[in-house]
């Protein structure tokens, strides 16, 4: 794991704006997910879950650098998760800081997208 990474320092992003940095471990893909997530800086986010084309498509987005998420963000959220699953994949959410995590608690994302505490732990079974 890289030292900004430990340290919780994340990538330097300005206020409004949203990085979206995509790899991949083994087969799975890992969305790195930076900034605020909303109306305006969604697109990014939705363009890089969209699963077209990959059977299986299985994806962990970690949302350590996320700042904070509106409703069009859960949206975006919860219409990669249909995608997924409808195509025989899974989407998991990963080290999500508690902010963001409450949003997603208060209207339920919870129970409906797995969310692990870790990458790591996201992209284990």
């Amino acid at each position: 794991m890289a030292e900004d990474d430990m340290t919780g320092a994340g990538p330097s992003v300005e206020r409004g704006k949203l990085a979206v940095t995509a790899t991949a471990s083994g087969d799975v893909r890992v969305l790195s997910v930076a900034g605020e997530i909303d109306h305006q800086t969604g697109r990014a986010l939705r363009n890089a879950l969209d699963p077209a084309g990959a059977p299986r498509p299985r994806t962990v987005v970690d949302l350590r650098h996320v700042t904070f998420m509106d409703s069009s963000g859960l949206n975006i959220l919860l219409h990669a998760h249909r995608s997924h699953t409808t195509a025989g994949g899974w989407l998991r959410l990963a080290a999500v800081q508690p902010a963001v995590l409450r949003t997603l608690q208060l209207v339920g994302v919870d129970t409906v997208i797995d969310i692990r505490e870790t990458v790591e732990e996201a992209l284990s079974d």
